[in-house]
């Protein structure tokens, strides 16, 4: 299980397969190489087309239903990607360099680390227009992170950890599950957030007039090109936090290019 996310970019490849499909084939390929891998594990030799596994669907009347996969299918599927690959050398929001760079996912359970490091990018109220715009946003939309409690409270799935971390900001006060409901819980992020989470997490500099802060979705593409990106990921993050810093590089190619990024959370 993860977060996955895609940016919102117009290209032949989505207009081929759709976003759902592309995702679809990545992860049965994935999920092909996976099962093939603990086969030749055990010492079985049998050929894809003679594999499969048992895999649950929930259908459209909400009852589950048990499907038999056949990992030959599976890869076959994936194949239709191979001449679509092309398509995303030099594509502006192609995060990675490779094909279909523009989408990524950020694995289940999220680990404390990246909870805390997320965090600990918030700003102070030394940095008091960004820290007023933290505050507000909060109290307005009411983050309260209860719609991550039901989440935290169910195991390890989500979050390895069960218990919120918080942070004093001043008078302020924010707990994970209020980060992680305004940044994944709240629908596909549109440039207007995506610019302001990149302010909260300082992924772009803070050094900004109020009037550019309040304008910061609709600041126009040639403004936002003077703003780079100013996370990188280091050789001591653990897996979570790695992946939480790719997911904003792909937030700020989102927000360059003035497009939305979906979140299957």
């Amino acid at each position: 299980m993860a977060i996955d996310y895609v940016i919102d970019y117009n290209c032949v490849p989505k207009q081929t397969l759709g976003t759902d499909g592309i995702l679809e084939r990545i992860k049965g390929r994935e999920r092909a190489e996976t099962i093939i891998e603990l086969y030749r594990q055990h010492g079985d030799d049998r050929t894809p087309s003679e594999m499969g596994f048992e895999m649950v669907r929930t259908a459209a009347d909400g009852s589950d239903e048990t499907q038999i996969i056949i990992v030959q299918h599976l890869l076959d599927s994936a194949d239709e990607l191979i001449p679509l690959a092309p398509y995303c050398d030099g594509c502006p929001a192609n995060r990675t360099g490779d094909p279909f760079g523009c989408m990524g996912r950020i694995g289940y359970p999220l680990s404390p680390f990246g909870e805390a490091w997320m965090l600990n990018q918030l700003p102070e109220p030394t940095e008091p227009l960004v820290w007023l715009l933290l505050r507000q946003g909060i109290l307005k939309f009411k983050y309260d992170g209860s719609s991550v409690r039901p989440l935290r409270a169910a195991g390890t799935t989500h979050f390895s950890e069960q218990r919120t971390i918080q942070r004093e900001l001043g008078e302020l006060t924010v707990n994970s599950d209020q980060v992680f409901e305004m940044t994944f819980l709240l629908g596909h992020i549109q440039p207007n957030h995506a610019g302001i989470l990149l302010l909260f997490f300082n992924a772009i500099h803070r050094d900004m007039e109020a009037d550019e802060i309040m304008n910061i979705g609709t600041m126009p593409p040639e403004l936002r090109e003077q703003f780079d990106f100013r996370i990188t990921v280091s050789a001591e993050d653990d897996p979570t936090t790695a992946e939480i810093k790719q997911f904003l590089y792909a937030l700020y190619l989102a927000w360059q290019l003035d497009v939305q990024m979906l979140l299957d959370v």
